[in-house]
């Protein structure tokens, strides 16, 4: 295959091919049957791409997927680019190339943004085809009516609606918000709510089109008669290329912002929900601690089962459930039947579901089978503590969020330990939203708004001993933040010497399920 490749980039005249792990939708966690980095590198983390040269093969990641990727590449095929916090795969592809050099880039698996800001540097040509892409067969949809949304559909459209001029359309193409319009659920794909199909808002009417209904799509795009409003960040470019001069953009997406702020009533589903994914949490803590000769595997098979028996419509991702050095890849996802737990393992777990509403939950916690290490207690405790006030704090935006919890992090130093990841993100419909953003990214700068649910997992890995991540699903209500998550930190773990007075205090609401 990679000769083929190579043969194509020959062909083309292209210095470059970048392949991504994304499909038409450009979705973050894409089947790995659909996904052509995956296919091309073997590495199976959600997020990462990849790109083909006359003699090499990069592959680019972020500070949660560097261990992964040197433990899933060849690399006599395969360079691993670690990208550091704050980098991009464009700034890393400029350390790599010169200017102009010409890149293929697959139109309509990336957004029209990102095409326009590969164009200031390179000599973009647009692939109206993925060289990389197998044939696979499309899953069956079972799509639902969500529940508890507050807000009906046709309320959705009319706020949209009074955006647009009488002859003009909003075109939808992110399936988040494509769902989260039409108040529509789908659960047969894993670890998805989403329905997928594209979206076309008009002032009399509201038309979804499944991918094989492309002509048709197509041909409503061509009968509007003003303009079509779209948003770059979401949109792919062979979308955008139909669009063509018709194409308007809003300031400030309003389908973005009203699916952010939650309604009062999707804040009582995420409270409600919330209580059974503690319920599934504090079950497989104690099928560990109750269980002797049990592995990864087993634990995230047994976890599923409680998530189903406490009412989950399915898993919002593929849980993580990795021990000892394991735990230090932020994004593990193997769970292996040979790691098997032994006296003073340590476990993090990182899982969530959907239920009725079809809202992603999220929660990380670490356990410990048998008696704790004083290293581990301390960097529990360490990390435990960055939670604690980073939750605390005053909330304007998750820029200054998450500055706090690394000035926390740099004045307790733990030695060979890193943070190497965004302190927190947006959750809804997909478990990773924006906005919110916690992170020391610009885009983190937008301000936490009233009702808007977002995650603060502060951790820190080391990839020869262990990693200690802490996770809870917050929510911003009458100016503070909230949690929905009230699962008990784990108290053989903490080291109660490291924690001020007003620590201990705030530990307190999360010391009874």
């Amino acid at each position: 295959m990679i000769e083929n490749i190579r043969t194509f980039l020959k062909d083309n005249n292209l210095d470059a091919l970048l392949v991504n792990s994304t499909n038409e939708f450009l979705v973050e966690y894409n089947r790995l049957e659909e996904n052509s980095r995956y296919i091309l590198t073997g590495f199976s983390g959600s997020t990462g791409d990849a790109v083909v040269t006359a003699d090499k093969i990069y592959l680019f990641v972020d500070g949660r997927y560097h261990i992964q990727a040197d433990n899933e590449v060849n690399p006599k095929l395969v360079t691993v680019v670690k990208l550091q916090t704050g980098e991009t795969i464009l700034s890393g592809l400029k350390k790599l190339f010169p200017e102009k050099s010409v890149l293929g880039l697959v139109a309509s698996k990336n957004s029209q943004k990102r095409i326009e800001e590969f164009q200031k540097y390179f000599d973009v040509q647009l692939l109206d085809f993925d060289p990389i892409e197998k044939p696979f067969e499309e899953p069956k949809e079972n799509i639902v009516e969500a529940l508890y949304t507050g807000k009906s559909s046709e309320e959705k459209f009319k706020f949209l609606r009074s955006k647009i001029g009488k002859d003009d359309a909003v075109l939808v193409t992110n399936l988040e918000e494509v769902s989260y319009l039409f108040n529509l659920r789908d659960f047969t794909t894993p670890y998805s709510s989403k329905i997928m199909k594209r979206a076309l808002i008009t002032t009399d009417n509201a038309r979804l089109f499944s991918r094989n209904e492309f002509e048709e799509y197509k041909s409503a795009i061509a009968q509007i008669g003003g303009k079509i409003y779209v948003d770059k960040s979401t949109i792919n470019g062979r979308d955008f290329q139909l669009v063509g001069n018709k194409a308007a953009f809003f300031d400030k997406s309003p389908v973005t912002w009203m699916k952010a702020i939650k309604t009062d009533d999707e804040i009582n589903h995420y409270i409600e929900a919330f209580k059974k994914t503690d319920m599934a949490v504090r079950a497989i803590r104690d099928y560990i601690e109750n269980n002797d000769n049990i592995s990864e595997w087993d634990i995230a098979e047994q976890l599923e089962k409680e998530f189903i028996h406490f009412g989950a419509k399915g898993l919002s991702f593929k849980s993580i459930v990795a021990k000892d050095k394991n735990s230090a890849l932020a994004h593990y996802s193997k769970c292996s039947k040979d790691e098997i737990l032994t006296d003073g393992s340590l476990v993090l777990i990182d899982c969530g579901a959907y239920y009725e509403g079809g809202l992603a939950t999220d929660i990380t916690r670490v356990f410990v089978k048998g008696s704790p290490t004083e290293l581990q207690r301390k960097v529990y405790t360490t990390v435990l503590k960055v939670f604690l006030n980073s939750f605390n704090s005053s909330p304007t935006n998750g820029f200054e969020i998450d500055a706090k919890a690394r000035k926390i992090f740099d004045e307790n130093k733990i030695d060979g330990f890193i943070f190497n990841h965004g302190l927190g993100h947006g959750i809804g419909v997909s478990v990773h939203e924006y906005p919110p953003n916690l992170s020391c990214n610009e885009l983190a700068k937008v301000e936490i708004e009233e009702n808007m649910c977002f995650t603060i997992e502060p951790g820190l890995y080391n990839k020869d001993f262990f990693g200690v991540r802490l996770e809870n699903s917050c929510y911003r209500k009458d100016g503070k933040i909230h949690s929905f998550v009230h699962m008990n930190y784990e108290k053989k773990l903490i080291n109660y010497d490291l924690l001020s007075e007003q620590e201990k205090e705030w530990l307190k609401d999360f010391e009874v399920i």
